[in-house]
């Protein structure tokens, strides 16, 4: 059987405290390493989904509404999802190496959320064929 574990697939965290919410895979090791050995993903997630808006809410309150709160973490326990998104996370920023400090952490952080709600703000306002057969709540939804 093919590797289908592999860097754009949306997955499903399945343990710890963001069991149930919603990540991608950055790097996949599926052979595991000297200090972790078993197959392992570093994923880059949403911990805060955007809400709801409406058209008849203000731009303020949109952009309220609108934020995202990420995370970055090694899982192990993942279910993959038939979805795949193009998410470019910085490998420079986003990396094993940023477990060791809590800094670098924070700017990863910040980087998986900003690249999010970029993608989310042009989910949002994509013309797609798809819009008219699924609607446009659900194309979110499969993104988020």
């Amino acid at each position: 059987m093919g590797k289908f574990m592999k860097p754009g697939k949306v997955v499903l965290a399945l343990a710890g405290h963001y069991s149930g919410h919603k990540a991608v895979i950055v790097k996949n090791i599926d052979d595991g390493t000297s200090d972790r050995p078993y197959s392992h993903a570093l994923v880059a997630g949403i911990d805060h989904y955007p809400r709801k808006v409406s058209a008849a809410m203000g731009k303020k309150k949109i952009a309220k509404r609108s934020k995202i709160k990420s995370f970055v973490k090694v899982y192990n326990y993942l279910m993959p999802t038939r979805y795949s998104v193009d998410i470019p996370l910085g490998k420079t920023v986003v990396n094993k190496d940023v477990f060791r400090d809590p800094a670098l952490k924070c700017k990863a952080r910040r980087e998986a959320k900003v690249k999010s709600e970029e993608r989310y703000r042009l989910a949002r306002t994509m013309v797609l064929p798809e819009a008219a057969v699924l609607g446009l709540s659900q194309l979110i939804k499969i993104f988020f």
